[in-house]
């Protein structure tokens, strides 16, 4: 019975069924089949999944990125990282990674990175004579360091199905989206030498501070929601609601560059991404009931340890399973998936939720630039005006410096739970 749903639920993705479909009619007919479960059983399971506080986060979390880009607030903060780093040797490559950390204090998400400032940041590229594929290669790699920064769509997903605290989930994403960060500089400074390229501005005291001075609302997004969550006065899901009403005001009332017409785009755009996103999490409620109900769990992780109980041979383990994972299947639907399964595990070797929580979403970023379903690529692909196999290769360079901080931020859990550390506990 238990091969009979995960057959079911395979067959269906294989056949181009969406994924909350797939996920909700395998448990439908698993329970069918049964014969000794209510069919009732499916539709409450996948109500109670959704039916949760911290899920309130995700709209407002998706509507925040969505109103930034649309009132164009991240020009104000491509200009003011163009005035930060922009003087170094491969200047713009240096102003697409910090653009994304600044962004990624306020959108949360990937695909909003790639889709607003990859917008700005390719064109001048490509304007300031710098090779189509580099502009696109690190355009998508920075992209990832959105969803690891908070705030954070998969790690609000992660934390509800994990049932683990999102604010130390936040917390621990700093200073890995900082190495990665890092990491990205040091290869942009690697290209830089070996093509000889060139600075991208003079810096001068006067033009950082004139760019500080037009991008410093904005930048206080992240210093809110942060500053609010770790001294107590947001919850996670407050600090959204906060972060969207931020942005509604810098976008209707003060930069006024926000329209009526803007706003209800915006709005429907939110309906339509939070929509497909709790039906994912509804069907996985279900599905993962089924599968934690039939001890798929526990002999998924009996099996592995059948093959090696030490926790760095796990770990890596699992991480060639997410790579692979993320190839093939979306962010929040392989999370849903996924936690269940391999939560029992990451705890029967002793590794802490959250800090299994990080390496788990970083796992599924560096599959948004891996085919056949890097969502990434695609948008990049259309952004630049290539072909999905030439953002590809373009991006496959940059995964070298995201496989490192994979690796440092796997096996260097100090680091990752410093501040939860601090902070939390």
């Amino acid at each position: 019975m238990t091969a009979a749903l995960l057959i079911a639920f395979l067959g269906l993705l294989l056949i181009g069924v969406p994924v909350a479909i797939a996920l909700g009619g395998a448990s439908l007919l698993y329970v069918w089949l049964q014969d000794t479960t209510p069919l009732l059983v499916v539709v409450h399971r996948m109500a109670s999944g959704v039916d949760s506080f911290p899920l309130l986060a995700i709209p407002f979390f998706i509507m925040a990125g969505s109103l930034m880009n649309s009132a164009g607030i991240t020009e104000r903060i491509y200009d003011f990282a163009m005035a930060l780093v922009g003087w170094l040797k491969g200047g713009l490559g240096h102003v697409n990674v910090v653009g994304s950390v600044i962004f990624a204090g306020m959108s949360g998400t990937a695909v909003a990175d790639a889709g607003g400032l990859g917008n700005i940041e390719i064109k001048a590229m490509r304007d300031h004579g710098y090779d189509a594929r580099f502009a696109v290669g690190i355009t998508g790699a920075s992209s990832t360091i959105g969803p690891i920064i908070p705030p954070s769509l998969p790690l609000v997903i992660y934390g509800v199905m994990a049932n683990t605290s999102i604010g130390q989930l936040f917390a621990a994403g700093v200073i890995p989206g900082l190495v990665m960060a890092a990491s990205m500089m040091a290869m942009v400074t690697y290209y830089a030498h070996i093509r000889g390229f060139h600075r991208d501005a003079v810096f001068r005291i006067a033009v950082l501070w004139h760019t500080f001075k037009r991008a410093f609302l904005p930048l206080m997004t992240p210093v809110i929601m942060i500053g609010g969550m770790t001294t107590g006065i947001f919850t996670p899901t407050e600090a959204a609601i906060a972060a969207t009403a931020y942005a509604l005001v810098l976008g209707l009332f003060v930069y006024r560059s926000l329209s009526l017409k803007g706003l209800i785009k915006v709005s429907m755009e939110t309906a339509e991404t939070t929509a497909i996103v709790l039906l994912i999490v509804a069907g996985a409620s279900i599905f993962g009931y089924l599968i934690t109900t039939t001890r798929v769990t526990d002999n998924v992780a009996e099996l592995v340890l059948m093959v090696t109980d030490k926790p760095w041979a796990v770990l890596l383990l699992v991480n060639l399973f997410l790579l692979v994972v993320g190839c093939f299947m979306e962010t929040i639907a392989a999370i849903t998936i996924l936690v269940p399964v391999l939560l029992p595990l990451m705890d029967k070797v002793g590794v802490d939720p959250v800090h299994f929580g990080i390496i788990m979403v970083l796992n599924l970023m560096i599959g948004l630039l891996t085919p056949p379903v890097g969502m990434v690529l695609y948008i990049l692909a259309r952004v630049a005006n290539i072909t999905f196999e030439e953002a590809t290769r373009a991006c496959l360079p940059f995964l070298v410096p995201l496989l490192a901080t994979l690796a440092i931020v796997t096996y260097w859990a100090d680091m990752v739970l410093w501040l939860p550390t601090i902070f939390y506990r």
